[in-house]
């Protein structure tokens, strides 16, 4: 990418969106087009159009989403799906009707099945039955993916997915039903310190086992990934099936390459926040998936790592959490 060039970042007040912004702006980026969602509601198809048709961005990473944890995702399972299909068909669409040069669509690790062989590589997408916690939000994200692949088969746009594994870092949710794994026990054990308790709860039995990603890693891994020679990008955007017999759809998974289990987890943000309590598991409450390890290879063969250690990233986490509570 040209440092002048238009770059449109969808989400950009979002975990990952404020962390490519970051990213672009360190590597001397100039042009960086960000709107709010009272600026720009990307549901709103027209006015994405209008958008688009005014701005003309050149590269596009669509960061945009609604997330959320276990809890969000079983509370709202209809505008977990109904909102992720608008803004994605809303952005891509515009996209290519506007000449965009390349678009990022970013997933997420639940795209794949509940069960499927660890690590998981791209190729076990659509091979079984995903996690029922949060299906709507996959099958969202597996028709953006279906949506890059298709527009890519049939007009020639280059538009590639990449799906990371959960992730955290600064500007992240701390509702305390809403937010991930990581922000939700950062928040648990920092209140549970600060009333003094002797104990937190954690849902579940602690065995299930998550990989972690550091936002600005994932963001570096994206801008890394857009700047590709031509070469080296195009052979990630997948291949026509009917035409090579071959699953390949254009998508590359942005992780670490090892994980720990919850009850791990716990134990290491219990030790950043100074909990010195007691933990419980809740075994009436949910586990989701058993494992969510990511196939990086594919990555790795191109060039990217990840660079922040999980309990260096928990340390900068707990320092913003502080920042957002005061």
């Amino acid at each position: 990418m040209d440092k002048n060039a238009r770059i449109y970042v969808a989400g950009h007040r979002g975990l990952v969106g404020s962390a490519i912004v970051r990213n672009l702006e360190g590597k001397g980026y100039a042009n960086i087009l960000k709107r709010t969602h009272a600026e720009l509601d990307l549901t709103d198809a027209a006015a994405v159009d209008a958008f688009f048709a005014e701005h003309r961005p050149e590269y596009v990473f669509l960061a945009a989403a609604k997330v959320g944890g276990i809890v969000a995702n079983n509370s709202y399972p209809a505008e977990f799906i109904r909102d992720n299909l608008a803004i994605q068909t809303n952005v891509i669409h515009s996209a290519w009707k506007h000449g965009v040069t390349r678009l990022m669509f970013l997933g997420s690790s639940c795209i794949y099945p509940k069960m499927a062989p660890q690590p998981m590589r791209e190729d076990c997408l659509l091979t079984g039955p995903l996690e029922p916690t949060n299906r709507p939000y996959a099958l969202a994200k597996i028709a953006g993916i279906e949506m890059c692949w298709s527009y890519n088969r049939q007009y020639g746009t280059k538009y590639l997915a990449v799906m990371p594994t959960n992730l955290y870092g600064p500007g992240d949710n701390y509702h305390p039903e809403n937010s991930h794994v990581i922000p939700a026990l950062l928040r648990k054990f920092h209140e549970a310190k600060q009333r003094g308790d002797s104990a937190v709860t954690i849902w579940g039995t602690g065995t299930p086992r998550r990989e972690f990603l550091y936002s600005d890693d994932m963001a570096d891994a994206c801008v890394f990934l857009m700047n590709l020679d031509d070469d080296k990008y195009t052979s990630l955007l997948g291949s026509d099936e009917s035409k090579t017999g071959r699953f390949e759809p254009p998508l590359v998974n942005v992780g670490v390459g090892e994980d720990v289990t919850i009850k791990e987890l716990a134990e290491l943000v219990g030790k950043v926040v100074g909990f010195e309590g007691e933990l419980v598991f809740d075994t009436t409450k949910p586990d989701g998936t058993p494992r969510k390890l990511l196939d990086v290879s594919r990555l790795h063969s191109i060039g990217w790592v990840a660079h922040k250690k999980l309990n260096d990233g928990l340390n900068i986490a707990y320092a913003d959490f502080n920042r957002f509570s005061r």
